[in-house]
């Protein structure tokens, strides 16, 4: 009897035992699914090339080093420096760059010139020194892949640059430049004591924005295109009426000396045209309309001979008219009220004078959306075509 309540005794513990391991085993096994799903799920995360965020790796794949840096820079210079880049990942990839603790430059470029080789990248930024003393940015990279893996980013510390001050004479232009030419120029009279120069000129690797002239009555920029390797601008200078001959100074990079810019004097009675054509041209749209409506009235006149119809001589009579029309000197025109009057027939041009009241001003001649009046201190200038009384 005993034998038995033992036996049964130990069969029971058994059972226990085995539920518990079976419990046990089970709870294991459903850690352990749980685990696997959320690494599938991580998995596919970074897979999913559709997902907008990028997933980040701190692994180093980008190495910098300076390609071309100059030795020296003028203040007032536009200069560039070249980094070479290289990366141990092999798909197409786009490198992002973040300027910092820079002084004494001002980036001009915020996506890099880049050239590319089996290995390298070279990518190139231009800067203009604005200061004395320089210190380059310190060029951060960072690799993005068509993955959207954003690796470690690489840095490269700036340097200081030797910057050398010019000391110009009196008629530098405040330029520095590659070069510096004239494409074209005029002059006209300003006023009794003044006339006014406008030209155009281009230049490479320059600040042309900065452009000064010394000792002159007033000038400035009635357009400008400003670029890092191609610049132009449209300038004017009201200067004395004694000058024959006005010349500036430029700094001129390719030779590292001072060139001297030209301009001879010729004192034109005719307008400026246009902001992009200032070449001489004479107001001779009347003239040329007078000399066609003669040689119509010519024409007819022999035809009426030749054929002897005397009757026709009234077809002459227009033409003549015409002339006659044509040749009546110009009135002076009404201006409204608040007309700004310019002092060239550019858009967006130089106002030196405003109309206080509706009054009369002698007309010299007309340019597209322009009319050339005289003021009456003898002065030039241009009024826009909306502004004149219409009555």
């Amino acid at each position: 009897m005993i034998r038995l309540l033992l036996l049964s005794l130990l069969l029971l513990t058994t059972l226990v035992a085995n539920e518990i391991s079976t419990f046990d085993l089970n709870e294991t096994n459903q850690d352990s699914v749980d685990f696997y799903i959320e690494e599938e799920i991580d998995i596919l995360d970074i897979n999913d090339t559709n997902q907008t965020t990028l997933e980040y790796y701190p692994k180093k794949v980008l190495y910098i080093s300076y390609k071309e840096t100059p030795k020296r820079v003028l203040k007032g210079e536009i200069f560039s420096v070249t980094l070479k880049t290289l990366s141990t990942v092999k798909n197409s990839i786009t490198v992002q760059y973040e300027l910092t603790n820079y002084k004494g430059v001002e980036p001009l470029n915020n996506l890099p010139y880049t050239q590319k080789d089996s290995k390298y990248f070279y990518d190139t930024f231009y800067f203009l020194a604005t200061s004395s003393k320089i210190r380059l940015p310190d060029f951060t990279a960072t690799l993005i892949t068509n993955d959207h893996i954003l690796y470690k980013p690489e840095t490269i510390l700036g340097t200081n640059l030797n910057v050398i001050t010019l000391n110009p004479k009196k008629d530098f232009a405040n330029i520095i430049a590659n070069s510096f030419e004239l494409i074209e120029y005029k002059t006209t009279s300003f006023d009794n004591q003044h006339n006014i120069l406008v030209f155009v000129a281009e230049a490479s690797n320059c600040d042309i924005s900065t452009f000064h002239l010394n000792g002159v009555k007033k000038q400035g920029i009635e357009s400008i295109y400003d670029s890092i390797f191609n610049s132009r601008i449209t300038y004017y200078a009201v200067i004395e009426k004694e000058i024959e001959n006005f010349s500036f100074s430029y700094f001129n990079l390719q030779y590292n000396t001072f060139s001297l810019v030209n301009i001879p004097i010729i004192v034109h009675d005719d307008s400026v045209t246009t902001q992009t054509d200032l070449k001489p041209k004479d107001q001779s749209r009347e003239r040329l309309k007078m000399s066609i409506a003669a040689a119509v009235a010519l024409v007819i006149f022999l035809f009426i001979i030749w054929r002897k119809k005397y009757i026709y001589l009234i077809f002459v009579i227009i033409p003549v008219i015409y002339i006659a029309y044509l040749a009546i000197p110009q009135k002076d025109i009404c201006i409204k009220n608040g007309a700004h009057i310019y002092l060239l027939p550019v858009k967006n041009g130089t106002i030196f004078e405003t109309t206080s009241s509706e009054y009369y001003l002698q007309k010299e001649g007309n340019v597209k959306e322009f009319v050339k009046v005289k003021l009456k201190n003898e002065k030039i200038g241009w009024v826009k075509n909306e502004d004149i009384c219409s009555y």
